[in-house]
């Protein structure tokens, strides 16, 4: 418990520190970007991984998998960042070891970032890696999951509602993340936990908006309709910044009858990502890998609502 404790403390005062230029509001995009990059790729992957560099719906991708992962379950995972920041090369860890804990080939996707990329660009490059994986490489939708953290546990909602709605694909699960489903929201924020804060927040927000309305489903699925979805399990960070966010999504998910499991955990906005070196994080990515495995392997007629 005390190393636990240590780790957590360590990665901790990293990311704050860190965190002073990569979440400043004067910091140019490529400059962020460069200091996430630099703060997450030197994370290590799981014994016996294997990262391939691939192209998926048009954008570059990797293709993450570890000993033992089974090629019949597959994972879109979408890196949080944003929608400013970020790239499936900082996340290499967390998607080789959510690849062991789930037991499945995992793929990051290089989508396109704001503000070079407005919405509904990010959108438009997650669906069309899903489709890809359906529909060119023949993996049934039903064994295929959509996992993301922060701006990417957003997008996973908006591409899994895109999906059924215009495509008539529905994959088999949801891994979220500290998703944000709501980014123009201010009054759903408490107070700035160390991995990010309000401001910066609120600029990426509105960076990625463009002209779009801010209640826009695609961009804030929180207003969408939440019926429907496949089962999802919602992951956040005891007392992060999105907590009260998250509550109230997970909420309005289960009153639109689908099903949604919601864990908290002694970690920060997004800490996941930092589990190759601290211990509290590594139990959540095991966990919701395995929760997501469980789902995939599911017969489809025994998922329940929204499944």
């Amino acid at each position: 418990m005390r190393l636990d404790r240590m780790a957590n403390t360590l990665a901790m005062q990293t990311g704050s520190t860190v965190g002073g230029v990569l979440f400043h509001r004067h910091s140019p995009a490529a400059v962020q970007r460069a200091v996430l990059e630099a703060m997450l790729r030197p994370l290590p992957l799981p014994a016996n991984s294997q990262v391939l560099r691939v192209t998926l719906g048009g954008r570059r991708a990797e293709r993450v998998t570890v000993a033992g992962s089974d090629e019949r379950r597959v994972l879109l995972y979408l890196h949080g960042g944003g929608y400013t920041i970020g790239s499936a090369r900082a996340f290499r860890s967390l998607a080789a070891h959510l690849s062991r804990s789930a037991q499945a080939v995992v793929y990051t996707l290089d989508y396109r970032l704001a503000p070079e990329h407005p919405y509904p660009a990010a959108l438009d490059d997650a669906v069309a890696a899903v489709l890809e994986l359906c529909n060119d490489l023949g993996h049934p939708p039903s064994r295929v999951a959509i996992c993301g953290d922060s701006a990417g546990g957003g997008l996973a909602v908006a591409t899994a509602r895109c999906l059924t709605d215009y495509h008539g694909l529905r994959v088999g699960a949801l891994g979220l993340i500290s998703p944000w489903t709501d980014p123009a929201s201010a009054a759903l924020y408490r107070a700035d936990d160390k991995a990010v804060n309000r401001t910066w927040s609120a600029l990426s927000a509105t960076k990625y908006r463009g002209q779009a309305d801010p209640r826009t489903p695609g961009l804030a699925p929180m207003h969408g309709d939440l019926s429907g979805l496949p089962a999802m399990t919602v992951h956040f960070g005891r007392g992060e910044v999105l907590a009260k966010q998250i509550k109230r999504f997970v909420d309005a998910v289960r009153e639109a009858g689908t099903t949604a499991d919601l864990h908290a955990y002694p970690v920060w906005h997004s800490g996941h990502a930092w589990a190759a070196v601290v211990p509290a994080a590594a139990k959540a990515v095991n966990d919701l890998g395995g929760a997501v495995r469980r789902h995939l392997d599911a017969p489809v007629t025994s998922r329940g609502a929204g499944a």
